[in-house]
């Protein structure tokens, strides 16, 4: 990880500025609430210089709270699948 990472889940503007945010969000957020049949199907890749963007189709069943994307929205039991 570098020295001031940033993430930024857009467009709810969750994630975290520098290391201490940043590993609070993924310990407490992102990696216990996200999905265990999670699919990341790429869209394109922005690099520049000190910056990169990804961008992603998110694909799962909505069986868990995911708050850092759907906050206070319970599980719906929905999948949420590309058709590409």
């Amino acid at each position: 990880m570098v020295g001031e990472p940033y993430v930024n889940h857009i467009p709810i503007m969750t994630g975290g500025v520098g290391q201490i945010h940043l590993k609070r969000s993924y310990q407490h957020h992102f990696i216990p609430k996200t999905p265990k049949d999670t699919m990341l199907i790429p869209v394109s890749r922005t690099v520049g210089e000190g910056i990169l963007v990804d961008e992603m189709v998110f694909c799962f069943t909505h069986d868990i709270e995911i708050d850092w994307m759907l906050p206070n929205i319970q599980p719906t039991g929905r999948e949420l699948k590309s058709h590409w």
